[in-house]
């Protein structure tokens, strides 16, 4: 009797392993695609890039309209990440996360469809609304897999699931527009196939989600539905209103590769290659990735510090592209601000996190973003209207100037004692 009831508790032991093993592959296979899912999304959001210079030779586009084109983007994003970027805490991460990678499918379909201004507008709009909701959703889903895969193992950091969901964000926004550029360059129909392919990837990769773990239980009853709210404790507007100003430069550095690069390249550097407009934009955003990724462990203070030893050479180097005209310096400086700016939004982010109470920390990240994607879109489209106007090259030295002189002053105030007090 006691041998039998020894081995059924071996076999119930085993049994228990067993589901727990099979668990931690599921939550890994998840993990890997929602990863995946995540990098596709935002590579698409990023597809236009190179393409700009070709919409801009076929229907005549003035530069301020490309800017139009690239910052009704923005609009979408804001939108969704206010509307529905916190649902996914509710009602799952799969039941946001798969539609809103359809939503970026819609877009495609949108591009193809209707390919003037009109559609343009439309699809960059939409295509907006996904990655709002994708950005936190799938962070959150990432975050969650990963705890999955390892089970309540106290040792386990979850640094890993941080970088993946770097490398996926950032990275996936360098290689949209590589992948768009190269199939522009060398494959025919070049304002339809990049749309095609990144449109069939993003399909079978939310058939993967959606038979991935779901890491989040539905509250009963469920909450009724409401807007995330924007909210800034007392102690933490310090910190938060020097973060943010860090943030929307950041932002703004970033956003003039994803609009103005291929004009820059095409109009001052006279190469309107669309596979050098995408491997300059994926070399500033893999650098702004591999950056965050490397310099991780550095506190707040340390790597802002390090950001602007490495942007301020770069943006030098970037504009001297510009006025000499020299492509290297050009490429070369778009890889330094890359990656000082990827360091300016890691530690921006972190210190806006970091000066609210945990209960309070989604309100105030929430309010970090919104400044963020104002900073993504209206400071090109002061770009945009300043080329009517100006040289090229003139506009781009006021704006470098502009972003120095920003960026020196919130990250002195992020790092202030006075600041980080709270």
């Amino acid at each position: 009797m006691t041998s039998a009831l020894a081995v059924s508790s071996t076999d119930t032991a085993r049994g228990g392993r067993s589901l727990r093993m099979a668990s931690s592959r599921h939550h890994s296979f998840g993990f890997w695609v929602a990863a995946l899912a995540f990098l596709a999304n935002m590579a698409f959001s990023a597809v236009p890039t190179p393409l700009y210079a070709l919409y801009q030779r076929r229907d005549h586009f003035s530069t301020f309209m490309i800017t139009v084109v690239y910052a009704v983007y923005a609009v979408g994003v804001i939108g969704s990440l206010f509307l529905g970027g916190h649902v996914s805490d509710w009602v799952g991460r799969k039941r946001i996360f798969v539609p809103a990678l359809l939503i970026n499918v819609l877009s495609a379909l949108i591009f193809l469809l209707a390919p003037s201004l009109p559609g343009l507008l439309v699809a960059r709009v939409i295509s907006g609304i996904s990655v709002g909701l994708t950005t936190a959703t799938a962070t959150a889903y990432l975050a969650e897999l990963h705890v999955g895969i390892f089970g309540a193992e106290p040792v386990r950091s979850p640094r890993r699931a941080q970088v993946v969901a770097t490398a996926a964000n950032l990275g996936g926004i360098g290689v949209g527009p590589l992948v768009a550029g190269l199939l522009a360059q060398f494959a025919p129909q070049p304002l339809r196939l990049p749309y095609l392919v990144f449109g069939a990837v993003i399909i079978v990769l939310a058939g993967l989600v959606a038979v991935s773990p779901e890491t989040r239980v539905r509250p009963e009853p469920a909450p009724p539905w409401r807007p995330q709210r924007i909210a800034v404790p007392a102690e933490a507007r310090g910190a938060f209103f020097a973060a943010t100003g860090a943030g929307v430069a950041a932002f703004a550095v970033f956003g003039v590769f994803n609009s103005l690069a291929p004009s820059f390249l095409a109009g001052v550097l006279h190469d309107g290659s669309p596979a050098l407009a995408g491997a300059v934009a994926f070399a500033a955003f893999a650098a702004g990735a591999l950056a965050q990724i490397l310099l991780s462990r550095q506190g707040v203070a340390a790597m802002l510090r390090t950001s602007m030893v490495i942007l301020i050479p770069g943006l030098a180097l970037l504009t001297g592209g510009m006025w000499l005209p020299s492509l290297t310096m050009f490429i070369v400086g778009g890889v330094l601000t890359g990656a000082g700016a990827g360091l300016v939004f890691r530690g921006a982010l972190v210190a806006a996190g970091s000066a609210a109470s945990p209960e309070s920390r989604a309100e105030v990240l929430s309010g970090f973003f919104l400044g963020a994607y104002v900073g993504l879109s209206v400071p090109v489209l002061g770009l945009g209207i300043a080329t009517q106007y100006a040289p090229a090259r003139d506009v781009m030295l006021v704006f470098v100037a502009i972003v120095v002189l920003a960026l020196l002053a919130s990250i002195r105030a992020v790092i202030s004692p006075r600041t980080t007090q709270p």
